[in-house]
């Protein structure tokens, strides 16, 4: 059984990363782990919200810190039920450190991470991809699944794939982690310069892995610069298309999927972003 973990903030819930996460949950068999980070620097007021004719107001502290606890507690009641409801092996962490920190803990020992591509743990809103997001993305240990606002469920795959180390062992992870998608249709997209050929990097021993992972697979070169078409190839595709690319990294970062790429995906497409990188 593996173990996977949906982040979710207290304070603003995200129904679409919980329905994902219940969705694969059912499909994988896997024990799931709401984990809600209970940073101390984040909260729902600002400090003016407590200050009233004669200043800082203690009651307006302890009024605005009840509520926060209160949206918090029903938060992970949602969520419970949810679980109940799907009857799912269930369990709730409620880490009491900084929200990234706590996660990039938490990542050691999931599976997989689903967390809403929309997720700042701000009050104050980001476009997406917000700051905590990158950070996030780039240090986490386990494959992430970034999913968008609304759930579409999961009907096909398009891996990204660029020849890199990193691209393939993110379509091995996506793989392993979900292997219930493995029979659904599925595309491999790369990219190659107007002068060169339409022959996939690799061809040879990328189709001998894919016989053997995604034996029905098809192939499609498409030919640009990949951050302008990449994006553009995929808006056509549909909301319940899973995009699988394995190269967001600080330091290792694969041919053509340098962050600009992964963060134009992620402000561009409405569908869910598998992300896995070799460390």
């Amino acid at each position: 059984m593996k173990k996977m973990i949906t982040v979710l903030d207290g304070l603003n819930y995200s129904s679409s990363a919980v329905e994902y996460a219940v969705f694969i949950a059912q499909q994988e068999m896997a024990h799931l782990v709401g984990v809600f980070p209970e940073d101390i620097t984040y909260r729902s007021y600002a400090l003016y919200d407590l200050v009233d004719e004669s200043g800082v107001s203690d009651q307006r502290i302890r009024d605005y810190a009840d509520k926060d606890k209160q949206t918090r507690a029903r938060s992970v009641e949602r969520f419970e039920l949810a679980c109940q409801e799907a009857g799912l092996n269930y369990s709730v962490h409620k880490d009491q450190d900084i929200a990234l920190d706590a996660i990039l803990h938490e990542s050691i020992y999931a599976d997989l991470m689903i967390i809403s591509s929309k997720e700042t743990f701000n009050r104050r809103k980001e476009d997406p991809p917000s700051h905590f997001l990158k950070h996030l993305i780039a240090e986490a240990v386990c494959p992430i699944l970034l999913v968008p606002s609304a759930f579409k469920g999961l009907d096909k795959s398009v891996m990204l794939y660029d020849g890199s180390p990193s691209s393939v062992y993110a379509i091995r992870m996506f793989d392993y982690t979900l292997p219930s998608l493995k029979y659904k249709p599925v595309k491999v997209v790369s990219v190659k310069s107007p002068s060169s050929d339409l022959h996939l990097p690799d061809g040879k021993l990328m189709k001998e892995f894919m016989k053997r992972h995604y034996p029905d697979a098809s192939y499609h070169v498409l030919q640009g610069i990949p951050w302008e078409v990449i994006p553009d190839y995929l808006q056509k595709g549909h909301s319940s298309t899973i995009v699988v690319l394995g190269a967001y990294h600080r330091s290792r970062l694969s041919r053509w999927f340098h962050p600009s790429m992964a963060d134009a995906l992620m402000s561009a497409l409405a569908c869910p972003l598998f992300i896995a990188h070799c460390k």
